[in-house]
């Protein structure tokens, strides 16, 4: 693969928070990972930060996976872990052959034992691994990870609902007093509003993002279909193959795709003429 680690530069880091506990901010992460994979034929990287109600796994239909972030805590531990270990421990999804996902910590009563620097270690070798770095942290803030990713983050991704609850409440308690503990301002958040299937709740999405004093990404409709995935561990070969699922995160990721300039490039052996060309030569290029 031609990671970022090729080159010597970072990759840019995006992290996803939610408001709320279960709402669906590893859908959308996961989902805006996909996307940026499709959109730009380049490397991405889905992290799994989630310290304490890891469920990517579980989403993707790997019950037990080989391999998890707290199977690299001796490597974090000593700062030593490497590019190619790194990729080793993370799962290749069939569908998107540019993603690969490293799986949350499985064990819940450790995840108060991981340091900021770990999470720092682990984030510096990713970026220098891959073109673009996906954090899914979840809404817990009370671990290394939560607080590691958003710090380091070059964007970072609000995921709430138009529940009042979640936005007004939630929002205020983790975005507006409690990020700014940590240097982060409400205006360095871009927000992913999911729409719930049980209605609205009269709340537009100007008005959550007006609340939260955030600027606007996308929206996530967070359907039956979408759903039933999950608790079917399918959501890989929904977003790449159904025509809803392929929709998800689409306009979100083709901004992010724009804004760091990651916008695939036109290969030759895409064009009908050269692939001619080669046939008529025998597949062999000059």
């Amino acid at each position: 693969m031609s990671g970022s680690y090729l080159t010597g530069s970072a990759a840019p880091l995006i992290t996803f928070v939610g408001t709320t506990p279960n709402i669906g901010t590893t859908s959308a992460a996961f989902a805006a990972a996909c996307r940026i994979a499709e959109e730009s034929g380049r490397p991405v990287g889905f992290l799994c930060l989630n310290l304490k109600s890891a469920k990517a796994h579980r989403f993707l239909g790997i019950d037990r996976p080989a391999a998890t972030l707290d199977g690299l805590r001796p490597e974090l531990l000593t700062g030593s872990l490497l590019p190619d270990k790194l990729l080793r421990s993370m799962h290749r999804c069939r569908g998107a052959p540019d993603l690969y996902v490293l799986f949350g910590n499985m064990l819940r009563d450790q995840a108060e034992f991981f340091t900021i620097e770990e999470l720092e270690h682990l984030l510096a070798v990713a970026e220098q691994t891959f073109s673009v770095v996906i954090a899914d942290v979840g809404a817990y803030w009370d671990n290394a990870a939560t607080v590691c990713a958003l710090r380091k983050a070059n964007k970072r991704v609000i995921v709430t609902t138009s529940a009042l609850s979640h936005f007004q409440e939630d929002g205020q308690r983790w975005i507006k007093q409690l990020s700014a503990l940590f240097g982060i301002n409400a205006r360095d958040y871009e927000a992913v509003i999911i729409q719930q299937p049980w209605g609205k709740g009269g709340f537009h999405v100007k008005d959550i993002c007006k609340e939260l004093g955030v600027t606007f990404l996308g929206e996530v409709a967070l359907t039956e279909p979408l759903l039933s995935q999950l608790d079917s561990g399918t959501l890989e070969e929904w977003l790449m193959t159904d025509e809803r699922g392929r929709s998800m995160m689409k306009e979100p990721a083709k901004k992010l795709v724009q804004h760091y300039g990651l916008k695939r490039q036109a290969r030759m052996t895409a064009q009908p003429w050269y692939r001619k060309l080669l046939t008529h030569r025998g597949g062999v290029s000059s």
